[in-house]
């Protein structure tokens, strides 16, 4: 009998954002740790570190795109919707920055 490699467990990365927007959704009251840990749930099951941040920042990125395109359109100048979007985006990534180190910490331990 040959050994055999390890099979290597490939997460799901709209599964991950899905389980992260859920359990955010559910514990919004904790503060800390409702992001926390709705960012490793979702890091373990995207699988892997860099697939939990991708999980965790894509939402805010899809988002901007969309207030990128609506901001143009309804104000009719591009440089003051791309602004608003960046800024949005920021805002975002910085209040979700528990999501992000559960996401990291989470997609460390599979």
């Amino acid at each position: 009998m040959t050994p055999q490699a390890p099979s290597v467990r490939q997460g799901s990365l709209i599964m991950a954002m899905i389980w992260m927007a859920v359990i955010s959704l559910l514990l919004f009251w904790l503060p800390l740790l409702g992001p926390l840990l709705a960012g490793f749930v979702g890091g373990r099951t995207a699988g892997s570190a860099s697939r939990g941040l991708l999980a965790a920042v894509l939402p805010a990125a899809v988002l901007c795109f969309v207030l990128v395109g609506f901001g143009t359109a309804l104000a009719g100048l591009p440089v003051i919707g791309v602004l608003a979007s960046a800024s949005l985006f920021l805002l975002i990534v910085i209040q979700s920055l528990p999501l992000l180190l559960g996401a990291v910490v989470g997609g460390l331990t599979v």
